[in-house]
């Protein structure tokens, strides 16, 4: 599982959720699977920037909750907030960020999200139109925006999940804490439940080099001519300090990887599958 820096180097604000909602969905309803289905295993592999973000989330909600930290992504914030954005643009970027998602799979199936999206989209096309909208209209376009992101596994089975989605509307300050409790147990648990299964031979959990670089190119951009024999190479021949730059990759990945789960994986995955013979002896260097 893989999913690139997307927070600022500076401030740390993330500039897109999809580290988060892909954890409380995919990541989730992934490790009930290998819970729950007789003689199931797999082998799962964490980039190390996946981890790193996965584990600062969980850190924001429980600062958050304890009320000795700030929340670093626009979304979160929302539906944290007592009150949403004044600005016009302000509150259209935040209604256009709630309508990505998959049209047949995160809106369809939900009868009042999917109205909302309506509304929503029928705003947007006109700017002077956004004046005209409440913040509930913003607050329950959050929420359900969160709800269509749920693990299947977390809909079926949460008392919360089925309480939020049954009222439906009118979502209030309440509300929204409760879903973020989910959230923050859902990222809290996340880590550690992949850690369970893999203590227990459910799943080999493998690592990927640091910031998922395409270590071949690193080593020598002519290995592109190995797969690709007709591709047009760029002007420069050498990445500067690239065989250090893959070394440190792997040295950095692997103690993330144990820092956060507690022993040293025995499988890596190449970035994109990228191999090359070079490649293939450096990881080998790694153990």
């Amino acid at each position: 599982m893989h999913q690139p820096q997307y927070s600022e180097p500076m401030g740390g604000m993330y500039q897109l959720p999809w580290t988060y909602l892909h954890a409380i969905k995919d990541y989730v309803d992934m490790a009930w699977h290998l819970e729950n289905v007789p003689g199931a295993k797999a082998v799962v592999n964490f980039a190390p920037t996946l981890i790193e973000q996965i584990a600062d989330y969980d850190e924001q909600l429980k600062s958050r909750f304890k009320g000795t930290g700030r929340l670093k992504d626009p979304l979160l914030i929302a539906l944290d907030s007592p009150v949403q954005p004044n600005h016009v643009e302000e509150r259209a970027k935040l209604i256009s960020d709630c309508l990505r998602a998959n049209e047949e799979k995160l809106i369809a199936p939900f009868p009042q999200f999917a109205k909302l999206v309506h509304l929503a989209r029928y705003v947007l096309d006109e700017p002077e139109r956004i004046a005209y909208v409440n913040d509930q209209f913003i607050i329950d376009m959050v929420v359900w925006y969160h709800l269509a992101w749920m693990g299947e596994t977390v809909r079926r089975s949460d008392v919360r999940i089925q309480s939020l989605m049954a009222k439906g509307e009118h979502f209030n300050f309440h509300d929204r804490r409760q879903l973020m409790t989910v959230i923050g147990e859902l990222l809290s648990d996340l880590i550690p439940r992949y850690r369970r299964l893999a203590e227990t031979g459910r799943v080999e959990l493998s690592v990927t080099p640091y910031a998922h670089p395409i270590v071949p190119l690193l080593l020598d951009i002519n290995t592109t001519l190995e797969a690709m024999p007709d591709s047009e190479l760029p002007e420069i021949t050498a990445y500067p300090g690239g065989e250090e730059r893959s070394h440190w990759h792997m040295e950095e990945g692997l103690r993330v990887f144990e820092s956060y789960f507690g022993f040293r994986p025995k499988g890596c995955w190449p970035s994109e599958g990228a191999v090359s013979v070079e490649t293939l002896k450096l990881i080998s260097q790694h153990g």
